[in-house]
């Protein structure tokens, strides 16, 4: 079997801090870091909200923008900020070989329609009747359809012309780094010479966090300290609304084209184990070993989520290794699920071709400031289930 360098030549982000990779760059490089929270519309929760979005900038039809929900609507903006960033948006030889691989959510729900039915079921008679009619006459057609994960992947064909083979893995954090690691995978077993790949999570909706605090995942009350927070109130996660989604492309695939090549994914790593009190951290420092053994001088993206359990495992596993340079992503985007990986890949990328760290995103706990970036690492532990890490490196 082959093994081709994959190098990332596209890079479209939008979270909290701003749209596209040059607003979230300058934002985080900001010292003190100026990470937007809002801590009233969602109270007892926080949530790390999008800035306004202009969306008609990357979804020109009104009526492919009225079908859309905001999750996809920012999945397919952000998506069409990466083909625009690698000199793709456009080109039809280019988008209608492209293969296309996106982390998913469950879709949407109607609020008002869900609130609607609780209400009537008070004095309905006949509750399966009253059911049939408001699903029949409240809901509009696409929202059945939403409900499908694999709808973003499909908006982003129909609206950005990306052709080639489609996939979507569904499983919060996990998909994100599956989707990264199979988009790498096919590129350097020669399956795909240029994949779109990315996730987008929004996370503005009460249900959407009550579902969430359901699990007792959840920070509640004042912000606290990311790595502190199992001293607080809930279960530590502060959410944030966020895309990100990578052009990626064998190397000479994107020399040919003359295109601007910002780092090379030089490994990928994942897996999903039984979370045992006594042995996820040694776990964790096992699956990251790989990684971070010769890592002095190395960047390192943590996606550590706040989550009481998983984010103290991740803080002991990384205890075990040094020479990094810690950066507490969540602190500065809130926690980003589907897209945390992803995301966490674009920040790593984007020291590496600039060649320098970020600012303190978490002081109490990111290291101090540090020189030259060659190489950095990007951890996803999820808050409930599933872990990875990828190393990116200069092309």
């Amino acid at each position: 079997m082959s093994s081709r360098k994959v190098v990332i030549t596209g890079i479209g982000m939008v979270s909290s801090l701003g749209e596209g990779w040059e607003q979230n760059w300058r934002a985080l490089n900001a010292a003190p870091l100026a990470a937007n929270v809002d801590s009233e519309r969602f109270a007892p929760y926080s949530v790390h909200p999008l800035p306004e979005i202009d969306w008609s900038t990357q979804i020109a039809k009104r009526g492919d923008l009225r079908q859309m929900d905001a999750w996809q609507r920012l999945g397919v903006h952000t998506a069409g900020l990466a083909l625009d960033d690698a000199g793709m948006k456009g080109d039809e030889a280019l988008c209608g070989t492209m293969d296309m691989i996106v982390a998913a959510a469950g879709g949407e729900r109607d609020i008002a329609v869900d609130e609607a039915i609780l209400e009537a079921a008070r004095t309905s008679n006949d509750r399966d009747v009253m059911l049939n009619e408001k699903l029949t006459t409240e809901l509009r057609p696409t929202l059945f359809l939403a409900q499908l994960s694999n709808l973003m992947a499909g908006n982003v064909s129909i609206v950005h012309k990306v052709t080639g083979s489609s996939r979507t893995f569904m499983g919060e954090e996990g998909s994100g780094i599956a989707a990264v690691e199979d988009a790498a995978a096919r590129i350097r077993s020669g399956q795909s010479s240029h994949v779109l790949v990315g996730a987008a999570h929004q996370t503005e909706g009460m249900d959407f966090l009550l579902t969430v605090d359901l699990g007792q995942h959840l920070h509640r009350g004042a912000m606290a300290p990311l790595w502190q927070r199992a001293e607080s109130a809930g279960g530590g996660v502060v959410l944030g609304s966020a895309s990100a989604f990578l052009v990626l492309e064998e190397e000479a695939h994107a020399r040919a084209r003359g295109a601007r090549i910002y780092a090379a994914i030089d490994a990928v790593v994942s897996d999903q184990v039984r979370r045992d009190q006594a042995s996820y951290a040694g776990h964790l420092a096992d699956l990251f070993s790989p990684l971070l053994e010769q890592a002095h001088g190395a960047l390192l993206v943590s996606g550590a989520s706040g989550a009481d359990f998983a984010t103290a495992a991740e803080a002991e596993a990384l205890q075990r290794f040094d020479g990094f340079t810690l950066r507490s992503m969540a602190a500065a985007t809130g926690h980003l699920k589907e897209a945390q990986l992803p995301f966490a890949v674009a920040l790593a990328a984007l020291a590496v071709h600039h060649g320098k760290a970020y600012p303190q995103w978490s002081p109490d706990h990111d290291s101090a400031e540090a020189g030259t970036v060659t190489s950095a690492v990007a951890t996803a532990v999820g808050f409930n289930r599933a872990e990875g890490a990828a190393r990116i490196v200069k092309a």
